[in-house]
């Protein structure tokens, strides 16, 4: 596109911008007028486990923001030439889920307990049979009502609860407002009314009545709003915050806050009922928009909602390529004590493309990856763990393809709970995330895994940080009436480049022979659990 174009765009404020905490980068992306990515920035971030904790501090979140900003007003001044003093419209996307609960005075009363966690086993067990509802151990609620049950001393001074994204969201505009499908990460939502399910927050209320807290559970949950509808404006202690050296203007629109499945949804064009995406990175989750409710809960299942308020079947696992990454890392440590020069992408790309010359069910290999807990196997705790049999074709091939194999064989499990008892119809999934970042082979391991055709859009790679920003877009620049369907469907994917993989018969049966030794291997990695004591 013509650079004047764009720069004019930039300078009359034609832009929206989308910024998304990952689990490992932080990432801005500035889009045009015509919805097409223009300027980005990122930083890099890490969580931390602190006394049983997965945490990030507060530090941690405004060093992060302000620096990916930085670097995406940097990038637009050398790129364009000019300074980012204005845009038309803006969003914040965070990991779903987690507990930051605040007190009256906006002081957070205990460190950030991000969706990693997996410490509310029996909050989350006591609400499910209560609601009739799966409610995992990532939820808001589950870590509210865990530390119900605790008896923790900070729950009677909560005077606002609310995500990583909500709370961004607050800093930045004033506003106690969060988008549908990152609210219904902390407590289940009614898709007819698009809010809260009452009959639940009643529900709720009553488990802790005779606690005799000052607050009900609306009172203390952000309001639900859904795509297209305007959640506030940057205020002027919000921009400073944002950008520290006072050059961004006050007053921006800001779309409600959104979850990183619901940006993921929105980056792969997959609101629309019957589509599905897979997101796969530090965590992978498979989202299924319904047609109907499903004919009953399911542990292995979340029920969540679009941005714009559609049902979805969402299968979390909370570890994807942590483990795989490390194990990469080992050989870089290798090649570096052999003198060799490592270049990363290189090195990534020669692995998983070994993993293809591997034998189609692993060659008797196994790898658990769990770096954390992994609730839908019944893992509390992460032990990574590679087993073999002593007969195995151990070899590099082998060895990189179940390492493939391992971040999604949990995911596996739910999906054959959808399409297998649910009878749930997936014409295809988009991929997007790090695990499909070398071309053709972590989508072609999809595809043989789930038995599922697998569609990668060139625009893959920009993921959830694109997603807001079109979700910002869609909130400036929508038609009366039209729908996030239809805004996507005509213009922003009209004239995308997609690459569609059907699976493989051979891929498929060999998957499913290594999920056999999967399933039964899992007694062995819960005997590392138990054994293996941190």
């Amino acid at each position: 596109m013509d650079v004047n174009y764009i720069k004019q765009d930039i300078l009359n404020a034609n832009t929206s911008m989308g910024i998304e905490f990952g689990s490992t980068r932080i990432k801005a992306i500035l889009v045009n007028s015509e919805n097409q990515p223009i300027a980005s920035g990122s930083h890099e971030w890490e969580n931390r486990y602190e006394q049983g904790v997965w945490t990030y501090t507060l530090e941690d979140i405004w060093t992060g923001l302000q620096n990916t900003y930085a670097d995406l007003a940097a990038n637009v001044q050398t790129r364009y030439g000019v300074e980012l003093r204005r845009i038309g419209a803006l969003g914040v996307s965070a990991m779903m889920h987690g507990y930051l609960p605040f007190d009256k005075e906006a002081k957070l009363l205990v460190p950030f307990r991000t969706w990693r966690n997996t410490i509310t086993e029996e909050a989350a067990d006591k609400l499910s049979d209560e609601f009739n509802y799966n409610i995992p151990q990532r939820w808001s609620i589950a870590h509210l009502y865990q530390a119900v049950l605790n008896g923790e001393p900070h729950v009677k001074e909560i005077n606002y609860l609310t995500t990583l994204a909500g709370y961004i969201h607050w800093q930045l505009t004033g506003e106690k407002k969060l988008g549908i499908g990152d609210a219904s990460g902390m407590f289940p939502i009614d898709c007819n009314k698009k809010d809260y399910d009452q009959i639940m927050i009643d529900k709720l209320d009553e488990l802790v009545a005779e606690k005799h807290f000052s607050w009900k559970l609306r009172e203390i949950l952000p309001e639900v709003i859904v795509a297209g509808e305007n959640a506030g404006m940057l205020t002027e202690a919000g921009a400073k915050k944002l950008d520290i050296t006072g050059k961004l203007e006050a007053g921006i629109p800001v779309c409600p806050a959104e979850g990183d499945a619901g940006t993921g949804m929105v980056a792969t064009n997959s609101v629309r009922q019957n589509t599905g995406n897979i997101s796969a990175g530090t965590s992978v989750f498979l989202m299924a928009v319904l047609e109907k409710k499903l004919s009953k809960a399911y542990k292995e299942l979340d029920m969540v909602t679009t941005p714009d308020g559609s049902l979805v079947a969402m299968v979390h696992c909370n570890n994807c390529t942590s483990d795989l990454n490390a194990w990469v890392g080992l050989f870089r440590e290798f090649m570096e004590n052999m003198g060799m020069q490592v270049d990363m992408n290189q090195l990534f790309e020669m692995l998983y493309n070994k993993a293809l010359e591997g034998d189609k069910d692993g060659g008797g290999l196994v790898a658990y990856n769990f770096f954390s807990g992994e609730p839908l196997v019944g893992i509390m705790e992460g032990r990574p763990l590679f087993v073999r049999k002593p007969n195995a074709k151990f070899n590099l091939a082998n060895f990189m393809r179940i390492h493939l194999y391992a971040p999604i064989a949990s995911l596996r499990i739910g999906i054959d709970i959808l399409t297998g008892q649910e009878n749930v119809i997936l014409d295809r999934i988009m991929g997007h995330g790090g695990f499909f970042k070398t071309k053709g082979v972590g989508q072609r391991i999809m595809a043989g895994a789930m038995n599922i055709p697998v569609t990668v859009m060139e625009t893959a790679g920009e993921g959830g940080a694109w997603g807001i920003a079109l979700l910002a877009s869609y909130m400036k620049n929508r038609s009366v009436g039209e729908s996030l369907e239809m805004f996507l469907k005509e213009k922003v994917f009209c004239a995308q480049n997609e690459v569609n993989v059907i699976p493989d018969v051979a891929d498929v049966e060999g998957f499913n022979e290594f999920m056999k030794c999967y399933v039964l291997g899992l007694t062995v990695e819960k005997a590392a659990v138990a054994s293996l004591v941190e």
